[in-house]
């Protein structure tokens, strides 16, 4: 079954009163994998690949990365000439933070001419060296662990329609894998249902959400 077969709520981040922001993830990726050998680490790849397939062009590995997606081994160069709009980094290690060896090859792939993905903690438009050589060359950092301005604290009130929340007691148990198969399980049998995503490969994959462990704690209940 195609993964587009899902309605997402794709292209609007959040919704406030009086105004909207996008979120432009530029597709299609080419998947960032650095040089990471467990399997855990490379969830946000993974998770990219079997949701959005039609997205992802191939696969950026550095040597010793013991992870292989199935798809093809591509330079920066080679995935645009394929038509390659961005770098998705598929990479999520403990902590957030992006490893320093991995900094020359991003801007690499800036240079070619690639905007940069990234769910990590540590902002992309913190690190000067990929700030400059994005402003040299034109393309976006998108940051996606960026929660909306202005979110407002819980109200208790009234939300029309149902909500299913799926939990779990680690960060990669299946909470999302679990909420996407629900919302294709609904929509293929005629529901109006969507994926709202809370996380960082979530909004990679359906285009929009809100990064709630990057929320303030007073404002979660209003995010959610």
């Amino acid at each position: 079954m195609p993964a587009g077969q899902i309605r997402f709520a794709r292209g609007c981040l959040v919704c406030l009163p009086g105004r909207c922001q996008l979120m432009d993830l530029q597709p299609p990726h080419l998947l960032f994998l650095g040089d990471v050998v467990n399997p855990l680490d490379a969830k946000t790849a993974m998770g990219v690949l079997d949701w959005r397939p039609e997205d992802c062009i191939g696969q950026f590995r550095l040597p010793g990365c013991g992870v292989d997606l199935g798809l093809p081994d591509l330079t920066p160069e080679a995935a645009v000439a394929l038509g390659a709009k961005s770098l998705l980094l598929g990479v999520a290690p403990l902590g957030g933070d992006l490893a320093s060896p991995w900094v020359a090859s991003i801007r690499a792939a800036l240079e070619s001419g690639l905007s940069v993905v990234s769910g990590l903690h540590q902002r992309l438009a913190d690190i000067p060296e990929l700030q400059l050589a994005a402003e040299a060359t034109g393309v976006a950092l998108v940051d996606v662990r960026v929660p909306p301005r202005d979110i407002g604290i819980g109200s208790g009130r009234k939300r029309s329609g149902n909500r299913l929340l799926t939990v779990g007691t680690d960060c990669c148990v299946g909470k999302k894998y679990t909420a996407l198969a629900v919302a294709r399980a609904l929509t293929d049998a005629g529901v109006d249902a969507t994926f709202r995503a809370t996380g960082q490969t979530g909004i990679m994959i359906a285009g929009s959400g809100i990064p709630v462990d990057g929320v303030v704690a007073d404002f979660l209940s209003g995010a959610c």
